[in-house]
Order: structure tokens, then sequence, then C-alpha cells
């Protein structure tokens, strides 16, 4: 009678993990969410991101990665599945990795190894990653320069682009070359506090 209790406890252990694991998900997934549309479409720091946003072909992947190595491996499937599936069905990935690379520097040093894997010959020059982290520093720049805050997603994530979506894009966007330009000025004209009042702390 007590093993059986014993198991019980235990399944409904493993349940209530579950259970917290996937309302983690749900909670870092919302807050991206609310930051794309309340930042980046809503200040249109990225005039190309609503149309994906709206068409529901933007795909929401959180990592359970707590090392570099296991971001990397998951980065490769999730290049492949992007490349295994039509742009109709997902255009681009948020891959956001809240356990792993949380420092900003970290992060940094992790992309010379994110180009290393988009420049695979299996993916053919199909692909280029972008890079978010809530503790974004342009080079150049002081830590609280607003303009990093045109990268500070709020958490840390790998942003997987279609080569060929970004080109349609551009040609389609008129001085698409001074975007930064214009999401410096937008963000200048905002202010810390302006930003504050978007609501998108964690």
């Amino acid at each position: 009678m007590m093993d059986l209790f014993l198991h019980r406890q235990r399944l409904i252990q493993m349940h209530e993990s579950r259970k917290n694991l996937m309302t983690t998900e749900a909670e870092v997934i919302a807050a991206t969410q609310l930051w794309l549309e309340k930042a980046v479409i809503g200040l249109n720091l990225c005039p190309f991101a609503k149309a994906v946003h709206v068409k529901k072909q933007i795909r929401y992947v959180v990592s359970a990665a707590t090392t570099a190595d296991a971001l990397l491996e998951e980065l490769m499937t999730e290049l492949r599945k992007l490349q295994d599936t039509s742009p109709e069905e997902i255009d681009t990935t948020l891959l956001i990795h809240p356990y792993v690379l949380t420092d900003f520097l970290d992060f940094n040093d992790f992309l010379d190894t994110v180009d290393i894997a988009v420049a695979e010959p299996e993916f053919g020059d199909e692909f280029q990653v972008a890079s978010l982290h809530p503790q974004y520093q342009f080079a150049g720049t002081a830590v609280d320069d607003i303009e990093n805050y045109s990268n500070r997603s709020p958490y840390p994530t790998l942003h997987l682009l279609r080569e060929a979506s970004v080109d349609r894009a551009v040609d389609a966007f008129p001085d698409a070359d001074r975007i930064p330009d214009t999401n410096i000025e937008t963000l200048e004209r905002l202010g810390h506090e302006g930003w504050a009042k978007l609501g998108l702390s964690k």
C-alpha cells in the first residue's frame, strides 16, 4: 500500500513539473509576443515584422538548453526544420533560450559559433541569424544608451531568417538601409521613460 501511495505521489509530482514547465514556456512566449507587438511592430523597429506576425508565420521555440553545446544542437534542428517547411507555414523562427547565455558577453561570443553553423554546406546560404538579448549592447555605445533597446528582447533569442524573405522585404521597402538610423531616432524620441511605459519588463 505504501509503495502504491509513493508511486502515486511521484506521478503527481511529475505532472506538476510538466505543468510548471508548460506554464513557463507559455509565459516566455507571451512576453516575447508582447515585446514584438508593442516594441518591434508598435514602434516600427522592423517594418517587415508585422506581415509575418499577422499571418502567424513566426515559429516560437523555447529552448530548455542549459549549455551552449545543447543550444547549438537545437539551432541546427530548427534550421533544418525551417529548410524543410514552406515559408507560407513558417517564414521565420524565434529560438528563445532563457537558461543559457544569459550574460550578453557570453551570448556575443557564441554568435561566432552561430555564424559557422549557418555557413554549413547543407544550408546553402539559405539563412541568416539575428541576435536579440535583454542586455544587448551595440559596439561603441554605453550600456544605458537607448539605441540598444532596438535589440533588447525579454529573453536571449536567436532569430532565424530566410535570406530569400529578407531580400524580398528589402526590395519592397524604400530606404531599407536607413532602418537602423530611423530606429535610433525613434528610440531617442521615446527615451527611457517612454520605453518603461510600454510595460515590457518581465
